[in-house]
């Protein structure tokens, strides 16, 4: 009882927070919420100790052979103040729409890209990550009038999910929720053969029931299926779209590469795994290119193949 009550706390105090700075973003000038994002910032990071934690060891199981530990603690607080940041650009944003447009660029050729893989016929399986401000990155694509979809978890609170998709669907931008799994697969395939841009998250944990373990980092991962059945069942291609922070600024470069098609193999489990592993592995490539865009406060390898040593999951403390 005592634990339940907590939780209950703990949602009232998240609503309110909620509510407080959506009416702040909204009766402030947007000069205003800059200035003051710093001061928000610096107060908010010292108390996020578990998130800290969590962060930190993610790191040292991903770098930690690689770089030393001020390197890590730098990324950690860079991958903080960039997903705080990202948060308060949303909130300002999202009642500012205008601003979407003028705050993110395509790089090079990625217009180009998005645009040829459409015209392919098949929809298309958009292939990111939780990096840079991802969901701006999905409202700026729904504002600049592409048929944009997105696979997304809804929140643990109702009321604050109602919301948000309530602010997606005004923006243009169409919610597929992750479950219940039946009608998210149905959501998909509908967007698909309705020859829209479908974009999946595909870089948190999933347990073996739902996914397969693939390389990420040298550990392995549990990693979602989805994007590869779905490419099979319709033809789509994949398309792989990230969003940078341009330097310390509020602007954003969207980057999308040429999209390519499943590579086949003599079984569709030997297809699904080989995929899955495909897409992770340019994942990891933008991660390790810019570590601090990506959230590193997620528990990646909190789910475990059953023949994983028991003892290297004690010492990378993610069991």
């Amino acid at each position: 009882m005592a634990t339940e009550a907590k939780k209950k706390i703990e949602r009232a105090l998240v609503r309110w927070a909620y509510y407080f700075f959506t009416w702040l973003f909204r009766v402030l000038p947007y000069p205003a919420i800059k200035a003051i994002s710093g001061l928000l910032l610096s107060i908010t990071y010292p108390i996020l100790g578990r998130m800290r934690r969590t962060a930190m060891s993610t790191l040292e199981i991903a770098f930690g052979k690689e770089k030393t530990p001020e390197e890590l603690k730098k990324i950690c607080k860079e991958c903080f103040n960039n997903g705080g940041r990202g948060a308060i650009e949303l909130g300002a944003f999202m009642t500012r729409p205008a601003l979407i447009k003028q705050t993110f660029s395509f790089e090079g050729r990625s217009r180009e890209n998005l645009e040829a893989s459409l015209k392919e016929g098949h929809g298309v399986i958009g292939i990111s990550a939780h990096f840079g401000n991802f969901p701006l990155m999905l409202l700026y694509l729904a504002q600049m009038g592409y048929p944009t979809n997105a696979i997304i978890r809804p929140s643990r609170d109702e009321i604050i999910e109602k919301d948000f998709q309530e602010t997606r669907t005004r923006l243009g931008l169409k919610t597929v929720h992750s479950y219940p799994r039946e009608a998210c697969v149905s959501q998909s395939l509908k967007a698909l053969r309705d020859r829209e841009l479908l974009v999946v998250m595909l870089d948190q944990n999933t347990g073996s029931k739902s996914g397969v373990y693939v390389d990420f980092f040298g550990q392995k991962a549990g990693t979602a299926t989805g994007p590869v059945i779905f490419a099979m069942r319709t033809g789509a291609p994949l398309l792989p779209i990230f969003t940078l922070r341009n330097g310390d600024t509020d602007t954003h470069t969207l980057v999308i590469e040429k999209h390519f098609y499943l590579e086949q193999k003599a079984t569709d489990e030997e297809t699904i795994q080989y995929n899955v592993q495909k897409l992770t592995n340019i994942i990891e490539k933008y991660i390790r290119k810019y570590p601090a865009e990506w959230g590193w406060m997620h528990r990646r390898w909190k789910s475990r193949p059953k023949s994983a040593d028991t003892q290297e999951m004690a010492r990378n403390n993610i069991a």
